[in-house]
């Protein structure tokens, strides 16, 4: 199996496969997960073709955006490792990252049922998408997308969460900084992403920091 063959015959899959997806989940999405996935695993003791193969297939069909189905994207992913002959084991890995990869998951309620230092690597790398100047502006794309407002003062952030109120959730998009964003930095499973975290997360309240000055008229 000649590892070159299958990433560019999977990048091909993934990027026909999300042709069409909102902005924050599209192609370009899944190639920076992938580029950070590569980034974090140099300090790493991974298997590459799992890594690889996991970051580019993880949101294949991301269960947000098919009323709640969760098995949607391992099917997908599956079916399409078995048309390129990839090994059963290696399979039943990528499939394992892509059923526990989501920050869902592990809200209270949802223990971690599987564990590999390859889910460590592209879990770290999806978290890193969702934060910094690039996780503000997917966050406000979703929420525009949603037809979600910006912000109301009288909606308070839900801080803890089960799954299902997180699957649920309508709330105003700088509530979704509070409910997950600024919480992943603590969350990184890695050294890198630990350190790529923190200059992220200190960006993103600069950020919150700017926005209510605006909202409430401060000058300086």
């Amino acid at each position: 199996m000649n590892y070159n063959i299958v990433i560019n015959e999977t990048i091909a899959f993934v990027k026909l496969e999300l042709r069409d997806s909102e902005g924050g989940h599209d192609w370009f999405h899944v190639e920076r997960v992938f580029r950070n996935s590569m980034l974090i695993s140099k300090d790493e003791d991974v298997d590459q073709l799992i890594v690889s193969l996991a970051a580019l297939l993880h949101d294949v069909a991301d269960s947000k955006f098919h009323d709640g189905d969760e098995t949607i994207g391992p099917k997908k992913a599956r079916s399409f490792l078995e048309k390129i002959e990839v090994d059963e084991k290696s399979i039943d890995h990528v499939i394992k990252i892509i059923e526990h990869i989501s920050y869902k998951n592990s809200l209270k309620g949802e223990g971690k049922k599987f564990s590999s230092k390859e889910l460590d690597v592209v879990q770290d790398a999806d978290r890193l998408d969702a934060i910094g100047a690039i996780g503000i502006a997917r966050c406000f794309n979703f929420g525009g997308f949603k037809n979600r407002v910006l912000f109301d003062p009288d909606i308070l952030p839900n801080q803890n969460m089960s799954k299902m109120d997180y699957k649920k959730s309508n709330g105003p998009t700088i509530n979704h900084f509070y409910e997950k964003l600024l919480l992943l930095k603590d969350k990184m499973n890695t050294d890198s992403g630990r350190r790529i975290a923190i200059i992220r997360h200190n960006y993103m309240e600069d950020f919150l920091e700017q926005f209510y000055n605006e909202w409430d008229a401060n000058t300086f």
